[in-house]
């Protein structure tokens, strides 16, 4: 019989609901942010990415110096009133997330295809020829 772990994730989730804001913009899957697979397609690599929660324009994708940052940034207002549109409740919750990954330098803005469709970035990033690291060439000893 397997016994539940002591230190799984959502152990608190409802304990900690009522104090920890980024559970009410995220949810109690926000573990699963950002779950990426990477596939070598030959003459490129096709990147999909889960953003589930996300729009299109939470979602930003940033190419310096041959590093590819994928960031999504979500905020969230609740403004609660009563009959007289006094407040009963007024809260703000913000959050972001963000990932790198290197390309490499010959990689460029145009060279990049994105598409976002139900909560999922999908990336080409094209292979460039790299410059060959020179084997090593040890000497056999008799």
């Amino acid at each position: 019989m397997l016994l539940p772990r002591l230190f799984d994730d959502d152990v608190f989730d409802d304990v900690f609901d009522d104090w920890m804001p980024t559970r009410h913009v995220f949810g109690k899957h926000e573990k699963n942010w950002m779950k990426t697979d990477i596939k070598d397609a030959g003459d490129s690599y096709e990147l999909d990415m889960d953003l589930p929660g996300f729009k299109k324009e939470d979602v930003k994708i940033e190419l310096e110096n041959g590093y590819l940052t994928i960031s999504a940034n979500k905020d969230h207002e609740v403004d609660d009133k009563d009959n007289k549109g006094n407040y009963i409740r007024q809260e703000r919750y913000y959050g972001s997330c963000s990932r790198s990954f290197y390309v490499g330098e010959d990689v460029t803005h145009e060279d990049i295809k994105a598409r976002f469709e139900s909560g999922v970035l999908h990336l080409n990033i094209p292979k460039k020829d790299q410059p060959k690291v020179e084997e090593k060439k040890y000497i056999s000893i008799e």
